[in-house]
């Protein structure tokens, strides 16, 4: 019977297959790391090497601008920020109205069209029930004036969507279930933050 301090020593490094890994940092960097049969045990056979710079990013980039527009009542459009920057799509909605609850988002025509900016926080520990009146009263602002107004935030699925699902709760009376679903149609990616979605769920206009 061989011990186990015979098995150890009998053990050879050359019956290791040859090992190459890939890592691509976060920062674009991919690193190739080798490990071959000749390593010895100065680690002699094991390096590290970097590959071409900048190729590939450690997590998937979308740089495709997002200017697809939900329209939740004629009167209201929801978007995000590359809606609210496209001169050419708000000119083909007919956009008068502009409500920005993003935070550190610049309005692009303030000449041109009526802005309200609220830099809002998309973490759950905002209170954002506590913006619906002032939002909810511009957006019958725009209502009563006979224009559109586009609600957007960065990226137009949880802090502008929350604002918009408040206000068919506060105005149209209608129950956080119905308001929700109503705007997930009209922009699929709606989705509050878990704190948005709780606060909703609970508010009593």
């Amino acid at each position: 019977m061989h011990s186990l301090s015979q098995d150890i020593q009998g053990f050879s490094k050359s019956r290791l297959k040859k090992q190459c890994t890939r890592v691509t940092t976060v920062t674009g960097r991919r690193l190739l790391e080798r490990r071959g049969d000749e390593e010895d045990d100065d680690g002699g056979g094991r390096g590290v090497e970097e590959e071409e710079e900048g190729a590939a990013f450690g997590f998937v980039e979308d740089t495709s601008l997002d200017l697809q527009v939900g329209v939740v009542r004629p009167f209201i459009l929801l978007g995000s920020q590359d809606a609210a920057h496209d001169e050419e799509t708000l000119q083909r909605l007919k956009v008068t109205h502009v409500l920005n609850v993003a935070y550190g988002v610049s309005n692009l025509l303030p000449d041109q069209l009526v802005y309200k900016t609220l830099q809002i926080l998309d973490i759950p520990d905002t209170d954002i029930t506590s913006y619906l009146e002032e939002c909810s009263g511009f957006i019958e602002l725009a209502r009563r004036q006979g224009g559109v107004v586009l609600v957007h935030c960065n990226a137009g699925v949880s802090r502008s969507s929350s604002v918009v699902i408040g206000y068919l709760m506060l105005r149209e009376g209608l129950t956080f279930d119905d308001a929700y679903s109503q705007v997930k149609l009209a922009r699929p990616s709606t989705r509050p933050n878990p704190g948005f979605y709780q606060q909703l769920q609970t508010y009593k206009p």
